[in-house]
């Protein structure tokens, strides 16, 4: 019976690696032999998280509970992500709800494993922890948040019930400090407006210019910072009091802007 099989019996029973010997091994390997072609990153950065819905999710925080909600059911791990809006000027989700009074996303964020820091506690009202963390760290009412806000802004923004908070924080002292700063004439900002480029690339450039509150800079899509003279001619980044853009003038013109954070970040030469 073995000697009457018919070929398409063999097909069926015999092994993948048997079927060379009846000249059908090339047909096998056509199937699969072809390599699986590798995923491309899922994002730009990977694996750190996406940056578009970091920011998203920072944005939303501000004031859009629902759009909070469905990012962090999407994409928990999002609840203490951090976007940097400059220089440094790093922001949690519950850092954007904090300072701008929103409790709703605040308590959502942290019902969701958000981790609460002093300026969350200060505009939640929690007295009891604010009273501790200035009574355990002398002098930590001074830090600044998000933006350079500070931990009384935070307190104020929680009305009502941060009344005990704001109270405690005022007859302590030194909570609401910003960074020094000098005022800016009106018509003294027109010298340092431009584009200033630091490299050869077109996205190698950078503008400063006049706004409401004095000074900002554009890179690209990104900004605008607001930036705040503390000299003739040294202005600092929102946020970011350590980094500094240093102007040269020259004929009512600032011909070459320099930013550094401690080290030189980059030197901008006046593009056209």
């Amino acid at each position: 019976m073995r000697a009457n099989l018919h070929r398409r019996d063999l097909l069926a029973t015999a092994p993948a690696a048997g079927l060379a010997l009846l000249g059908l091994g090339g047909a096998v390997r056509a199937q699969t032999a072809e390599p699986a072609k590798p995923a491309p990153a899922a994002w730009p950065n990977f694996p750190h998280q996406d940056p578009a819905l970091v920011r998203g999710l920072v944005g939303a925080a501000h004031r859009d509970e629902a759009r909070v909600r469905d990012l962090i059911d999407a994409h928990p791990a999002l609840v203490n992500a951090a976007w940097d809006w400059g220089f440094g000027d790093w922001e949690t989700p519950l850092g954007a709800a904090a300072h701008t009074g929103r409790r709703n996303i605040a308590e959502l964020l942290i019902s969701r494993g958000a981790r609460v820091d002093l300026f969350a506690a200060a505009m939640l009202g929690w007295t009891d922890t604010v009273k501790a963390a200035t009574a355990a760290s002398p002098g930590v009412q001074r830090a600044l948040g998000p933006h350079g806000l500070t931990l009384l802004h935070h307190a104020r923004a929680g009305e009502a019930a941060a009344e005990g908070v704001v109270a405690h924080l005022e007859a302590l002292g030194n909570a609401d400090t910003r960074p020094s700063s000098m005022p800016l004439a009106e018509s003294a900002r027109a010298q340092y407006e431009g584009t200033f480029a630091y490299g050869a690339a077109p996205g190698e450039r950078f503008t400063v210019r006049s706004a409401k509150q004095g000074m900002e800079f554009v890179h690209g899509e990104k900004g605008p910072i607001r930036l705040t003279m503390v000299t003739d001619g040294e202005f600092t980044p929102a946020g970011a009091p350590a980094v500094r853009f240093r102007f040269s003038v020259r004929d009512g013109t600032a011909q070459r802007a320099v930013i550094t954070d401690h080290d030189l970040i980059v030197t901008g030469v006046r593009a056209g």
